[in-house]
């Protein structure tokens, strides 16, 4: 019998993930014993080996590897059927859409007074988050809308629809040269000897190789932009959050980034249908004042 029981992937994973039974014990507020049953028993079912065991420790086996990875998947998704289920039973709930703080301001300003000029529009919660966030917190239930930006996020599995398309612009410390500048090339920016580009973490939450500092969040790249530490090189419409010890000149050679509003291809609610159009709409009337 191959059915496995949430507990048991639960339990597996926390073993998994400590690579100890006494610490994995503490993490689920059991005791040791029932654990190690617990395991055990779900070698035997699935007639495999998970751990290595021997006197320095706990290991994972290839097939350990295997269930760790789909296990971890099969919890989030059954917490954010949950997560999904408990909303959709509350009928005032309101619409949660996750953005990059500081990212497509205007556009997202707009799309609101769009939507909302709609008859029997649900209330918007904006969830404001770091860069490359959207993409879990759209897969786990916590939002149920994102805006996200096409080549830079992960959008595997959503369905999407754009909103607008625009060139990037460099964001440098006001008193450094080239900020004097009227438009820049990526070979202008790629070699700066005193500021270098800032790397942020790519999808795989790794970072880039280069001298640049790694960074995650807006506030601690602003910051060490208007330190004359860093520059960057964003969408357009990104530089909301610029200060004034910033300035943002365009970078004519950088590839154009595709804002879209993105969202679970299995959604059925209305007024995540109601506010999608509300975006085609927004990409028609912006389309067609260019």
């Amino acid at each position: 019998m191959d059915d496995l029981e949430t507990r048991e992937l639960r339990y597996f994973v926390a073993v998994a993930e400590e690579l100890h039974f006494g610490r994995a014990a503490d993490r689920l507020s059991i005791s040791q014993p029932p654990l190690s049953r617990a395991i055990r028993q779900l070698e035997r079912r699935l007639g495999v080996q998970l751990l290595e065991r021997d006197r320095r420790g706990v290991a994972l086996t290839d097939a350990g590897r295997v269930l760790l990875r789909e296990a971890t998947v099969t919890l989030d998704a059954l917490a954010a059927a949950a997560r999904r289920t408990r909303r959709a039973g509350n009928p005032k709930r309101p619409l949660v859409l996750v953005t990059k703080a500081g990212a497509s301001h205007e556009l997202l300003s707009q799309l609101l007074d769009m939507f909302a000029s709609e008859p029997d529009t649900a209330p918007i919660e904006i969830l404001l988050c770091e860069v490359g966030e959207q993409a879990g917190l759209l897969r786990d239930g916590h939002a149920d809308v994102a805006l996200m930006h096409r080549p830079f996020d992960d959008l595997v599995g959503f369905d999407t629809e754009n909103l607008c398309v625009e060139g990037q612009v460099a964001i440098l410390p006001a008193r450094h040269p080239l900020a004097s500048r009227d438009q820049l090339t990526l070979a202008d920016v790629r070699n700066v000897p005193d500021l270098p580009i800032a790397r942020w973490p790519r999808l795989d939450g790794t970072y880039p190789d280069g001298p640049g500092p790694e960074v995650h969040t807006q506030s601690k790249l602003a910051q060490l932009v208007a330190l004359g530490k860093t520059l960057l090189v964003i969408p357009a419409s990104s530089r909301a959050w610029q200060w004034p010890e910033h300035v943002a000149v365009p970078v004519i050679d950088a590839p154009n980034v595709t804002t879209v509003i993105a969202w679970p291809p299995n959604s059925r609610s209305q007024a995540v249908a109601a506010l999608v159009r509300s975006a085609a709409k927004l990409h028609h009337t912006e389309s067609a004042a260019r």
